[in-house]
């Protein structure tokens, strides 16, 4: 193959490939215009995955984040006339030493007037607990289009949608982690979606430096308000055990502050079987679960703050209290 006849995606393997000396990071229109080549399906699959793995070696920057995502986001069909969403809630780790009580964090938002949509993904056979599955075992609805997740978000307050029934070619390159053994950008580039243009985001993560480049990827991209953890599991969900630190991006500012641990002491010990069913026996309670309880509370008392609904710490958390205390007996009530 002569030059003439080089693949026009090569040269972006090339910018991230070149080498020590030789390769560097992509700007804001790289990103975006390999992305866009990547979603339109223009380049071989050996491409993508090559092009993903050099990247992967290093990790993304914020610039390339944002231009990931500022592609895909353009291959999202938006239903007209979606409803206001207040929170975007993206779940894409899967829980394993505790249950997801993320989920009653959510919930308990959408119930008091803050509706949330809620975006992830599924994987078979690793032992964790994803949020589709508990909420099919918990009797609420996993949606499969944008459009059906309007139509929750208006009656409920609520809904869940997988990726791949918005964002398809963002859930292909995560798929590839079972052929090449690592995540990808493409995990970073899902968190980041924000399909219905919610004004805040809330955003979780396991690796402490992703905090750094989600929050710098939030500002390029303009974004209102992001609040990004490192989540129990890799959710975002306040771990009640120990001080938890929020960086947050706001229109071209950026500020981190950490939240302290809701116990004294050691940690709680992790459940011996997760038995999903008891999300609701402690939502109705029926069941008492002090470090189940104070996720929840913790986490929404994030949710609160990033919202606007309380100004400070403290105030965030007896906002949520009061939430949590107040709430509905009944899982499936509409908002």
């Amino acid at each position: 193959m002569t030059a003439a006849d080089e693949h026009p995606f090569a040269q972006y393997i090339r910018i991230v490939g070149r080498g020590r000396h030789g390769s560097r990071a992509m700007t804001f229109d790289e990103a975006r215009a390999a992305m866009r080549m990547i979603i339109a399906g223009a380049c071989a699959p050996e491409q993508v995955g090559a092009f993903f793995m050099l990247i992967r070696v290093r990790e993304e920057t914020a610039e390339e984040l944002a231009g990931f995502v500022a592609a895909a986001r353009e291959a999202i069909a938006v239903p007209a006339n979606a409803p206001a969403v207040r929170i975007d809630w993206p779940s894409y780790a899967g829980k394993r030493r505790h249950l997801p009580w993320f989920l009653l964090a959510a919930l308990l938002l959408a119930r008091n007037g803050f509706p949330v949509l809620m975006h992830g993904i599924a994987r078979g056979g690793d032992g964790r607990i994803y949020a589709p599955d508990a909420l099919t075992r918990l009797g609420l609805p996993v949606c499969r289009s944008l459009a059906e997740a309007c139509e929750g978000i208006r009656s409920a307050g609520f809904a869940y949608v997988p990726l791949d029934a918005f964002a398809p070619q963002v859930a292909r390159i995560i798929e590839l982690r079972s052929l090449l053994g690592l995540r990808s950008p493409a995990n970073s580039v899902a968190r980041m979606l924000n399909p219905l243009d919610a004004p805040v985001q809330l955003v979780g993560i396991f690796h402490p430096n992703y905090r750094d480049i989600h929050q710098q990827a939030a500002l390029r991209l303009g974004r209102t308000h992001l609040a990004v953890l490192r989540g129990e599991g890799g959710e975002a969900e306040r771990n009640p055990d120990v001080p938890c630190l929020v960086q947050s991006a706001r229109r071209e500012t950026e500020s981190s502050e950490e939240w302290p641990a809701m116990f004294g002491g050691g940690r709680h010990l992790k459940d011996t079987v997760l038995q999903v069913e008891r999300l609701a026996a402690v939502w109705r309670g029926d069941a008492l679960d002090e470090y189940g309880e104070a996720a929840v509370v913790g986490t929404a008392a994030i949710a609160l703050k990033a919202l606007g609904a309380a100004s400070a710490i403290p105030e965030a958390e007896r906002a949520a209290q009061r939430l949590w205390d107040e709430r509905p007996k009944s899982l499936l009530q509409a908002a």
